[in-house]
């Protein structure tokens, strides 16, 4: 049997659009449509054609491919939420710049809240990376879309697991796989199970830490009493979630090295995640201005209930690699870059937050960085920022401070 195709219209429009803010001419670049996209979207097709305003959610569009295919096929309006700040930038460009009929709507929602998906009767999701993520947005799925709702959950096959069906089967009341195309396959879950409706949800999830290494990082630098344990808070597309991860630990084991308080008026949480390195900053340095800076709203959302948990407070942005920060704007900057995309390694948003801690640092501000040994960024951390000394390392993990000259 021939599969479906998108009509010539839809195309067009999908054809148009660029991984923006890149023109699309990278051979080694992202592109703006992939095959997931078009696979989504020919699942949809025959369902958007009766979709009734209200009906219709996307969350985790790339670059606005299914936002307006969508709208291109004959939704009436559709709901959207991305949780990486430079995908929604994106989203929002590629939606301005689109020529679409006057009359249907696109909204665009900064985080996974009850009012994205009240109602709707059929979600669009590009899978996330981690099952606890994913699970987070069937929850908010089965707990607030109609009872009816049919939720298109596609991917690269490589990256599919069958614990997603799993996760989808737990809180739907039918699952099934499409045929594969082009590399990618969609699930397909209908049917929210009662339970699932009013069942309490796994996230955000919270733990009580009690490590050595974070209470001790996290003792005020006057000599004031350590706590006895810090709590965190993450939402389920966080880096490490409720936990203290290794990386991060070994950064802690070197806070007795951190500048000396009266040398700190702001420090900043690059990439703050799930917001536990801004705590240990407010309580080790609590005369001076903290704040947190991640590109993801999972993460935001996260940094600031960890905050809230502790009882400390933080200035909390959503950026894109620092890019909502000031120039020469901290004194100490603390950084545990990201290095995976998906399966793959991936430095590109590494190398962009130390060119943001370079940007935002004062002359005589620190860098201190942790990152995975084999990765080998000190001679990038001496160009972005400056001298650059090797600190503490491990099998697994190397901390270097750099300094703003």
């Amino acid at each position: 049997m021939t599969p479906p195709v998108l009509p010539a219209s839809v195309t067009a429009v999908l054809d148009r659009l660029v991984p923006w803010p890149d023109d699309g001419t990278r051979a080694d670049g992202p592109v703006a449509v992939d095959a997931t996209d078009r696979l989504l979207l020919t699942e949809a097709a025959e369902r958007l054609a009766t979709a009734a305003a209200g009906d219709v959610v996307v969350v985790g569009d790339r670059f606005g491919a299914l936002t307006l295919g969508v709208l291109a096929l004959g939704a009436p309006d559709v709901r959207t939420h991305t949780d990486a700040v430079d995908a929604e930038v994106a989203l929002q460009h590629n939606l301005q710049a689109a020529e679409l009929p006057a009359g249907p709507t696109a909204v665009v929602h900064g985080t996974l809240e009850p009012s994205l998906l009240d109602g709707a009767r059929l979600v669009l999701l590009q899978l996330p990376k981690s099952l606890a993520e994913l699970t987070e947005i069937a929850e908010a799925v089965a707990r607030h879309a109609a009872d009816d709702v049919t939720v298109l959950a596609g991917g690269r096959i490589k990256h599919m697991t069958r614990a997603m069906n799993d996760v989808l089967g737990d809180r739907f009341v039918e699952v099934h796989a499409t045929l594969a195309r082009s590399k990618s396959r969609a699930l397909v879950a209908s049917g929210t199970r009662p339970e699932a409706r009013v069942a309490d949800p796994l996230h955000p999830a919270r733990e009580r830490l009690v490590d050595p290494e974070l209470l001790a990082a996290a003792t005020p630098t006057d000599g004031g009493t350590p706590p006895d344990h810090l709590d965190v808070v993450a939402h389920g597309g966080t880096f490490a979630g409720p936990a203290l991860d290794h990386g991060t630990r070994f950064l802690l084991g070197t806070a007795g090295r951190w500048p000396a308080a009266d040398r700190v008026r702001d420090a900043v949480d690059l990439g703050s995640g799930t917001g536990l390195l801004s705590v240990v900053l407010a309580r080790r340095y609590p005369a001076a201005r903290v704040v947190a800076s991640d590109r993801s709203a999972a993460a935001v959302a996260s940094t600031r209930a960890t905050l809230a948990a502790n009882g400390v407070s933080a200035v909390v942005q959503r950026g894109d690699a620092g890019a909502d920060l000031p120039d020469a704007s901290a004194d100490v900057v603390l950084l545990n870059p990201p290095f995976h995309d998906r399966a793959g390694v991936s430095t590109d948003a590494a190398h962009r937050m130390f060119a943001a801690a370079g940007r935002l640092l004062r002359p005589g501000g620190e860098l201190w960085c942790v990152y995975n040994t084999r990765l080998r960024y000190r001679g990038s951390l001496a160009r972005a920022v400056g001298p650059t000394d090797h600190v503490a390392q491990d099998p697994r993990f190397t901390v270097t401070r750099s300094r703003k000259v």
